[in-house]
């Protein structure tokens, strides 16, 4: 073969393979993905299928501090859904990567996107500040008031909205992902009246904070009240932080560990059509079956 058709499959070659390794690259940013769900803004409306409303619970009327109640698109009064309740992150805070994180109740999106608005009532909760008779935006408020409230909401969506007992999930992004342990696990009330949880983006006790009992020994005995309950851990790019944390504690819980192949400090993913929401979405399935 002539010199310069050799020449001409060796650049070939190496235009092929710079193709493939851009296509096998790894993902950028999330944010590059575009949104196959739209996440309802909360209105003041009574509470009806397919809507997002503001509630209050009583005792709470001289106060702001309010709840997010979606009732799935196929709600009908009388029959019993599942319930998915979730905290949200930490305000005031954004990155290079174009996260952002406002730490409000309505910008709660994980629930929405785990059920896509179908099946499964979903609610988003406050972190409860006695002191102000606000949400707090940054950390806790009172960790024990804000179990109250979250111990208050779930009894009565299940009593006023078809809410099923045996089928209540906690979840959370960043804060609200400790919170799945650090408020979820509170006590032993609070701590059964979950069939699993879903923390993404951080997990209580593996990292020390600037708040009380942060530290590992007191989250493992938070980390107890879990039993052999089921828990689907997910992190940007790796869980072996958490792993390693839980492997270290001995517990007794079901876990399952699944890294999101993006750099973000996001739960946008829940919005997007990626085999990570179908492995989440499958998850919540087989707890639903058992």
């Amino acid at each position: 073969m002539p010199v310069n058709q050799w020449m001409k499959l060796f650049v070939l070659f190496l235009m092929l393979d710079a193709v493939g390794r851009l296509f096998a690259a790894e993902p950028v940013n999330i944010h590059s993905i575009p949104n196959d769900l739209q996440v309802p803004k909360v209105t003041q409306e009574k509470p009806q299928a397919g809507k997002r409303v503001w509630q209050q619970n009583p005792g709470f009327e001289q106060t702001e501090i309010t709840h997010a109640l979606y009732l799935p698109s196929d709600w009908v009064p009388g029959k019993k859904y599942p319930v998915i309740m979730e905290y949200p992150g930490n305000g005031g805070y954004s990155n290079a990567l174009n996260d952002v994180s406002q730490g409000r109740v309505q910008d709660c999106k994980l629930g929405f996107g785990l059920s896509a608005g179908k099946g499964m009532i979903w609610v988003s909760l406050p972190f409860v500040d006695p002191r102000t008779g606000k949400h707090t935006i940054k950390w806790w408020g009172d960790p024990d008031a804000t179990a109250d409230y979250c111990r208050q909401t779930v009894a009565r969506i299940c009593r006023e909205f078809g809410g099923d007992p045996e089928y209540v999930f906690l979840t959370g992004f960043s804060r609200g992902a400790i919170a799945c342990n650090y408020i979820g696990l509170r006590d032993d009330e609070i701590a059964a009246l979950w069939k699993g949880m879903l923390p993404h983006s951080h997990y209580d006790g593996v990292r020390k904070w600037n708040y009380p009992d942060c530290d590992a020994a007191s989250a493992r005995q938070r980390l107890a009240r879990l039993g052999s309950r089921r828990q689907f851990i997910t992190q940007e790019k790796s869980t072996q932080a958490t792993e390693v944390y839980l492997k270290d504690s001995d517990p007794h819980g079901q876990f399952t560990f699944m890294a999101i192949p993006y750099p973000n400090h996001s739960d946008k993913w829940v919005l997007k059509d990626i085999p990570e929401r179908a492995r989440a979405r499958q998850w919540l399935t087989d707890c639903l079956k058992n």
